[in-house]
């Protein structure tokens, strides 16, 4: 008689167990919280988590506290090809007139990229992003510090969240790229070396706006 194998007994048990009716032993696992509530305010949560993986966090009590912290950091870094493409954002800056390039003439000299975002994910200090921004990608990628204006209504806990806000901003037209931006680009594929702006901007700032 010939010997059953390991193989043939494993896929045997496995025949067994799918032959074998069950009770779904998680019922309600879709409507699980992934992660534990926290009573930390979300934008405390987000700026630590943000820090934590080296991006930096400004809070700004209104927009000309957005501004002057704008002026403060453009000064201490010697800033000048700073580079905005979305219409909100540049109406902004012009209210205060603060100067920004609005085309992408000379955009490879751009020192900084600004933009607005879709959501800020607490939970990991994430910023939700998509292309349905006059931004686009490049203006988040390319130059090598990327500052990103948002507002504390887009805070949420969690990437679920996020795109709920998404499902509710732009129903069933879902932008065709929707992506997440955690720190700096980041990389450590050379002689397992970590790299800070090998892929995109060294430099990753959020300002949050209280409103």
């Amino acid at each position: 008689m010939k010997e059953t194998t390991s193989k043939e007994k494993m896929l045997k048990k496995i025949r067994k167990a799918l032959l074998e009716k069950r009770d779904n032993p998680y019922p309600n696992l879709e409507d699980t919280p992934l992660y534990k509530e926290s009573d930390e305010f979300l934008e405390v949560m987000f700026a630590e988590q943000l820090t934590a993986i080296a991006g930096q966090f400004i809070y700004c009590a209104d927009e000309i506290q957005f501004i002057e912290n704008l002026l403060q950091l453009a000064d201490e870094k010697q800033l000048r090809k700073i580079y905005c493409w979305e219409t909100p954002l540049q109406e902004l800056l012009s209210t205060y007139e603060y100067p920004f390039y609005s085309t992408d003439t000379d955009f490879m000299q751009a020192d900084v990229g600004i933009t607005l975002c879709e959501a800020l994910i607490a939970r990991n200090g994430s910023i939700m992003v998509s292309n349905a921004s006059a931004a686009g990608r490049r203006l988040s990628i390319y130059p090598n510090i990327h500052i990103v204006l948002a507002y504390t209504s887009q805070l949420v806990m969690d990437l679920k969240d996020g795109f709920a806000l998404l499902k509710e901003k732009y129903g069933e037209q879902l932008p065709s790229m929707i992506s997440n931006i955690t720190g700096p680009s980041r990389t450590a594929d050379i002689e397992k070396t970590l790299v800070i702006g090998a892929h995109g901007p060294k430099e990753l700032y959020v300002f949050l706006i209280d409103g």
